[in-house]
């Protein structure tokens, strides 16, 4: 397989089976997508990031001329609840991202909870940091949010007290 934006085409969608190129390893998910890169790909990436709300894939997206996702789960036709932690409200189909270790987790919000990419569901953002790290972590600062119809993340902690 030759031509760059062809690979990434099939990372962005039709990827089914890992595959190598001569300097990069595409390996699909169920939920999530995940490209394995070299270090000069990952530092022009970065630099391109304006800030920590500016995603990775924000920027693929940018580069490929591929408009901003506006994904709307199927459960949130059926109704789906918000999710309410202490004081703080994420409507129905909030992305949740965050980086550990080198790996991305994601999760959305679907019938009152977060749910994560594994299908696991949690009642707050603690629980569910620890359930990705195995050590107590604080949720609040642990998770970035994309509230439906947003088109950059933010860390939740910025959005606490506040319904969305």
């Amino acid at each position: 397989m030759t031509g760059t934006g062809l690979e990434l085409a099939r990372v962005f969608g039709w990827l089914t089976e890992p595959f190598q190129t001569e300097r990069f390893t595409f390996k699909a998910s169920p939920k999530m997508h995940q490209i394995d890169i070299d270090f000069d790909v990952f530092k022009e990436l970065t630099n391109r990031r304006q800030s920590e709300d500016v995603t990775y894939n924000d920027i693929l997206r940018e580069l490929l001329k591929i408009p901003a996702a506006s994904k709307m789960p199927k459960s949130l036709a059926n109704g789906s609840k918000p999710w309410i932690v202490s004081d703080t409200s994420f409507p129905p189909g909030s992305e949740f991202m965050a980086d550990y270790k080198g790996a991305t987790y994601s999760g959305v919000v679907e019938g009152g909870k977060l749910r994560l990419g594994d299908g696991h569901s949690f009642s707050t953002p603690s629980a569910a940091a620890v359930h990705v790290t195995k050590t107590n972590v604080n949720g609040w600062r642990f998770w970035r949010c994309r509230i439906l119809g947003a088109s950059q993340y933010v860390l939740i902690e910025r959005l606490r007290g506040k319904a969305h």
